[in-house]
């Protein structure tokens, strides 16, 4: 399996190379060059096996030889063993036709957990093997920075720095970055928002010198093998109600597009999906593009689902690559045109988008009022993110055919949110009870692509 970059311009990588690479050197991102097929009765044969064994027959193909039958198989049931819950995404129904995919039963509590869990074992295989080091650099806007942390705390050929923006986290996912005591990782709290922090860590990837001096490596979902895991709940969920012999649609609250894109590959593989349906908040701009065809960043607004709190979706890449025909050309004419403050999707690509993807918005009150009413009707507390699902979903799905929403992380994640909706403090897990007492390490940075470099060179020795 080879992997061409968005913007034509890159080298063309196998996946282990396209794995350690992250983002391409023309700025683009990675994708396979074709996408392999699953046929009806092999959509049908993952009826009830283990999560494990449809992660090995979906992601197979795209992995190639780059590892061995049993070592692949040894990789993944390295990457859930940790998860407490034995379906690893179940399923709980919350009305007739209506389901939640709860995503949240990983360490770190978030749906990150699936991708990052499973790239932080092929990372130490791949670097094992080849005796190289690297140094992740990630930006978060909450769960992407706990989940990568808490996958590579301790291992010995990587050095982990995420930037996360300063006070635009909840406290714990905060604490989830910042207590890990292992030298190797390192919380970076930058001043400015979420868009900022993706901002910088795309300059430092185009920055080559600095790039192959650290030995540079990306673990955000612009790393394709991210996106690749992903795919695999939707096939799990789907064969539970009834795939591939009737048709199921997801709603996915989402705000850099990478886990609605690995729907939208699960179902160019074959699955039958349809509808994914962008479930935004207030922040809404893939819902106006989608509207609209206008994709004009207008300023972040804090919320309190602050993982969708962006501007600037980087996965929406992908969509754009596919929506033109995977015309490179085209993706990086709309990326110059982004930099220089906008741009308008073409109306072939906008239908070809919209044949894809449906969209709805959530505002503040209206997330407030589905967590409150949702546990009401159903007993389920849902996150804040979650709510923004739910409440789109809710608008949007039809009796017809089964509708799966994302429960992408863990109330207790969101305490103070989720209490003053619903009246209830979500406890953590007996396994993060002390996370409130464990000391912290925090370094604060100023959003000056200068400054974090140095830091980073200073740290591994650079």
């Amino acid at each position: 399996m080879r992997y061409i970059s968005t913007r034509g311009q890159a080298p063309i990588l196998s996946f282990e190379e396209a794995m350690l690479t992250g983002l391409a050197r023309d700025g683009g991102l990675y994708l396979p060059e074709i996408i392999p097929q699953m046929s009806r009765a092999d959509i049908a044969a993952l009826v009830g096996v283990s999560y494990e064994e449809a992660a090995y027959r979906i992601m197979q193909p795209y992995v190639g030889d780059t590892f061995t039958e049993d070592e692949f198989r040894a990789i993944i049931a390295r990457a859930y063993a940790g998860f407490g819950h034995a379906a690893r995404a179940p399923l709980k129904q919350l009305d007739s036709g209506h389901f939640l995919l709860e995503l949240f039963h990983g360490p770190t509590l978030a749906f990150k957990d699936f991708a990052m869990q499973l790239i932080g074992q092929l990372f130490e295989a791949s670097l094992k093997r080849s005796g190289k080091r690297v140094c992740i650099v990630g930006a978060t806007s909450g769960d992407t920075g706990s989940a990568a942390i808490e996958a590579f705390r301790g291992l010995e050929a990587v050095d982990v720095f995420i930037l996360y923006p300063h006070g635009r986290v909840s406290e714990v996912q905060r604490r989830q970055m910042s207590t890990p005591s292992e030298d190797n990782v390192h919380a970076i709290a930058l001043d400015g928002h979420f868009d900022d922090c993706q901002a910088r860590v795309k300059d430092m990837f185009n920055d080559f010198e600095f790039r192959d001096a650290v030995g540079l490596a990306g673990v955000n979902s612009i790393n394709w093998a991210r996106v690749l895991a992903q795919v695999v709940y939707y096939f799990t969920s789907a064969v539970s109600l009834g795939a591939p012999h009737r048709k199921v649609s997801f709603t996915v609250p989402t705000g850099n597009f990478g886990d609605i894109f690995a729907g939208y590959i699960a179902k160019r593989m074959g699955l039958p999906i349809d509808r994914l349906v962008v479930a935004t908040n207030q922040n809404d701009i893939l819902h106006r593009c989608l509207s609209t065809s206008e994709y004009k960043p207008d300023g972040v607004i804090p919320s309190i689902s602050p993982s969708m709190d962006i501007q600037v979706s980087s996965n929406f890449e992908r969509a754009l690559f596919e929506a033109y025909d995977r015309d490179g050309a085209a993706v990086s004419q709309l990326m110059e045109e982004l930099g220089a403050g906008a741009f308008n999707v073409s109306q072939g690509a906008l239908q070809a988008l919209r044949e894809n993807y449906d969209s709805g918005r959530c505002d503040e009150d209206e997330t407030r009022a589905t967590i409150r009413d949702a546990y009401t009707r159903t007993g389920e507390l849902l996150c804040p993110h979650g709510a923004v699902g739910v409440k789109v979903a809710e608008e949007q799905r039809d009796a017809a055919t089964p509708m799966i929403t994302l429960a992408t992380a863990h109330p207790a994640k969101f305490p103070d949110a989720v209490e003053t909706a619903s009246g209830l403090h979500p406890p953590l897990p007996p396994a993060m009870s002390d996370l409130y007492e464990r000391e912290e390490r925090i370094t604060r940075v100023a959003n000056d692509l200068g400054a974090i470099e140095t830091l980073i060179r200073e740290r591994t020795g650079n």
